[in-house]
C-alpha cells in the first residue's frame, strides 16, 4: 500500500501537471499610430492602437503569459503599461516612462512578456507616456483558469464599458500648453463609452456616434466597466435597472446591489445587471463626479443605450434616461466607495497582513511652484505662479538618464535618492482651508524622492487629502500591488480614534483608491514583489505636476524573491 507521504506527492504533481497544461501564451501585436476620426463636428489625428478606439481588447486566463509586441508608428516617445498586473519578478515589463523603463522611440519596438499569476477580474492597459492614454488604451480580461468557475453565477453575456474623455484638440499639445503656462489644462470637450460620445453632444445624433447593446429579456450580463478618462471621475447608472457589484480592480467583493456607480480613472467595477424591465430602449449614462469646489470641469454626459429584443418601435424611439447624481454629490461618491467589501475566501483573497513593518502617514495635494525667477509672477497658476502637487512636501521629478528600476538593478548612482519621508516634515491642519494659500507650506521642492522597502515588508500607509489650491478627491493607483482598504474619512486622520474603524476582516482590495475629498484613505500592503512601483495620482493633470513617488523594494532571500535582469530589449534612454 502505497505511504500516505507518496499520495500527497503525487497529488502535488498532478496539480501542477494540470496548473501547467491549463496555461497558455496570449501573443499579440500593437501598430501604434495615426488614426483620423471624427468625433463633435471635427476631423481629428488621433494615435491609436491597431486602427481602434478604445484599442483591442486582451482576454487571458489566469495562470497565462501574455506577449504583446509593442511597434512604435506615432510621432510621440511610448510605454504601454498593464494597469494592476501584478508583475510578479516582470517589473520590467510594468511600464511607466523613466520607472521601469525608458520609451519607445517612434520608429522603434519592444516586446512585453510577463505572467498573469493569482489574479482574475477586468483590468487594463494603457499608454504610460503624457496624455497618450486618452486614446491608447483598451481592456485586459482575465478569466478562471481552466477547471474554475466564478464566484457567482455565469452571466448570459460579458460587456466591456469603457468609459473615455475626449478633446477637440491634439492632447499632447493640450498638456505641454499647460505645463508651459503653469496653468490648468483646458477641460475635455466630451465623455465617451467605448470610444463613442453620445447623442448629446454636437454632430452626435448619427446613431453611429452612440454605443448601442442588444440584450435579451430575462438575462443576466455582466458589465465590465473601465474608467479611461484622463481626469474625471464618473458616476455611471443604467436608467431602470439595479445593478449588483461583483468584482473591483480585479478583486472580487460581497455582492452589493446599488442604482449607480462610481469609478475614478484608473479603477475597474465588475456589475451584473438583469434586464428585468419592459422590453423597451434603456440608456446607459455617464457624468462627473468633481469634488474640487471652484474648479472648473467637463460638466458633460455620455450615454448609450441598451436595446431589449423585440422591444416596441415607439420605445425604442425614446429610450429612458436615468437620473444621474449631482457632479458634487459627494456623499452618493462616499456611500459607494465605503461600502464595498472583499470575499472572504474566494479566489485569490488575501487576508489583512497584522504585522506592521512601516508606518507612513502621507500627505496629497496640489501646490505652487515659482514661475521662474524672484518676483516673476507671469505664469498662468495660482498668484501668477506655476501649479505644481505633492506627497508630503516633495514633488515628484522623473528621472531622464536612466529609469529607477536599471539603476536599482545596477546600482547606479544619482538617479533617485532613498529619503522621501514616513510623515509631513511640517505637521498643520490639513484640510483648514484658511491653509489652501499658505507661503509657508505651499511651495515643494521639485526631486526623485523614493520609499526604499525591504522585501516582505507589510507598509501602512494613511493618504490624507490637504487643501492647497483645494480640496479634492485624488485617485492614488499603486503599481506591481493590490492594498486592502481599511478606511476612509473626512477630516484630518486622528489615529485614536479612527483606527477603531479600520476593518481587519473584510476590506475591499484594490490597486487604485479615491482618497476622500477633505479627507484621508488608510491602506496596506506587503511588499512581497522587488522592483521599482511607482504610487501616483491617476489624475492625469497631477501626475506631470508631481503627484507621485515610487516604491524600491529590495530582493527577497531566494532566487524566487530576486528581480531576473532586464530584456535585451529593453529601450535605452
Amino acid at each position: 500500500m502505497a505511504r500516505p507521504e507518496s499520495l500527497i506527492f503525487w497529488a502535488l504533481a498532478l496539480a501542477a501537471l494540470s496548473s501547467m497544461a491549463s496555461a497558455a501564451i496570449v501573443e499579440h501585436t500593437f501598430h501604434v499610430q495615426n488614426l483620423t476620426v471624427n468625433r463633435l463636428c471635427q476631423r481629428r489625428v488621433i494615435t491609436a492602437v491597431n486602427g481602434s478606439l478604445p484599442g483591442p481588447a486582451i482576454h487571458v486566463q489566469e495562470g497565462d503569459t501574455l506577449v504583446v509586441h509593442v511597434f512604435n508608428k506615432s510621432p510621440y516617445n511610448l510605454t504601454i503599461h498593464w494597469h494592476g498586473i501584478f508583475q510578479l519578478l516582470s517589473g520590467w515589463a510594468d511600464g511607466p516612462e523613466y520607472i521601469t523603463q525608458c520609451p519607445i522611440r517612434p520608429g522603434s519596438s519592444y516586446t512585453y512578456k510577463f505572467t498573469i499569476t493569482g489574479q482574475e477580474g477586468t483590468l487594463w492597459w494603457h499608454a504610460h507616456v503624457q496624455w497618450l492614454r486618452a486614446t491608447v488604451h483598451g481592456a485586459l480580461i482575465i478569466r478562471p483558469r481552466a477547471g474554475h468557475k466564478y464566484p457567482f453565477p455565469k452571466p448570459h453575456r460579458e460587456i466591456p464599458i469603457i468609459l473615455g474623455e475626449w478633446w477637440n484638440a491634439n492632447v499632447i499639445d493640450v498638456e505641454n500648453q499647460a505645463l508651459a503656462t503653469g496653468a490648468a489644462p483646458n477641460n475635455s470637450d466630451a465623455y465617451t463609452i467605448n470610444g463613442r460620445p453620445g447623442n448629446l453632444y454636437n454632430c452626435s445624433q448619427n446613431p453611429k456616434f452612440t454605443y448601442t447593446y442588444k440584450v435579451q429579456q430575462g438575462k443576466t450580463y455582466l458589465l465590465r466597466i473601465i474608467n479611461a478618462a484622463l481626469n474625471n471621475q464618473l458616476f455611471f447608472k443604467v436608467a431602470g435597472h439595479k445593478m449588483t457589484v461583483v468584482a473591483v480592480d480585479a478583486s472580487y467583493t460581497n455582492p452589493y446591489v446599488t442604482d449607480v456607480v462610481l469609478v475614478a480613472p484608473g479603477q475597474t467595477t465588475d456589475v451584473l445587471l438583469t434586464t428585468d424591465q419592459a422590453p423597451g430602449a434603456y440608456y446607459m449614462a455617464a457624468s462627473p463626479y468633481a469634488s474640487a469646489p471652484n474648479v472648473s470641469f467637463d460638466n458633460t454626459t455620455t450615454r448609450g443605450i441598451f436595446i431589449y429584443e423585440n422591444a416596441p418601435s415607439a420605445a425604442v424611439s425614446a429610450p429612458r434616461m436615468p437620473a444621474l447624481p449631482a457632479f458634487n454629490d459627494t456623499p452618493t461618491a462616499h456611500k459607494f466607495n465605503s461600502n464595498l467589501t472583499s470575499l472572504v475566501g474566494g479566489p485569490h483573497w488575501i487576508p489583512v497582513p497584522r504585522h506592521i513593518d512601516e508606518h507612513m502617514y502621507v500627505t496629497v495635494g496640489l501646490g505652487l511652484a515659482p514661475c521662474g525667477a524672484p518676483g516673476n509672477n507671469s505664469c498662468g497658476g495660482p498668484n501668477g505662479q506655476r501649479l505644481s502637487a505633492s506627497m508630503n512636501n516633495a514633488s515628484f521629478q522623473l528621472p531622464t538618464r536612466l529609469s529607477i528600476l536599471q539603476a536599482f538593478f545596477f546600482n547606479v548612482r544619482g538617479i533617485y535618492t532613498t529619503d522621501f519621508p514616513n510623515k509631513p516634515p511640517v505637521a498643520f491642519d490639513y484640510t483648514n482651508q484658511n491653509n489652501s494659500m499658505n507661503q509657508a507650506l505651499i511651495f515643494a521642492p521639485k526631486k526623485t524622492s523614493v520609499k526604499k522597502v525591504k522585501y516582505n515588508a507589510t507598509v501602512e500607509m494613511v493618504l490624507q487629502d490637504t487643501s492647497f489650491i483645494a480640496v479634492e478627491n485624488h485617485p492614488m493607483h499603486l503599481h506591481g500591488y493590490n492594498f486592502h482598504v481599511l478606511a476612509q474619512g473626512f477630516g484630518n486622520f486622528n489615529p485614536k480614534t479612527d483606527r477603531k474603524k479600520f476593518n481587519l476582516v473584510n476590506p475591499q482590495i484594490r490597486n487604485t483608491i479615491g482618497v476622500p475629498v477633505g479627507g484621508w484613505a488608510a491602506i496596506r500592503f506587503q511588499a512581497n514583489n522587488p522592483g521599482a512601483w511607482i504610487m501616483h495620482c491617476h489624475l492625469d493633470v497631477h501626475l506631470p505636476l508631481g503627484l507621485a513617488t515610487a516604491f524600491v523594494v529590495e530582493n527577497g532571500p531566494t532566487p524566487s524573491s530576486t528581480l531576473p535582469p532586464p530584456p535585451s530589449d529593453l529601450p535605452t534612454c
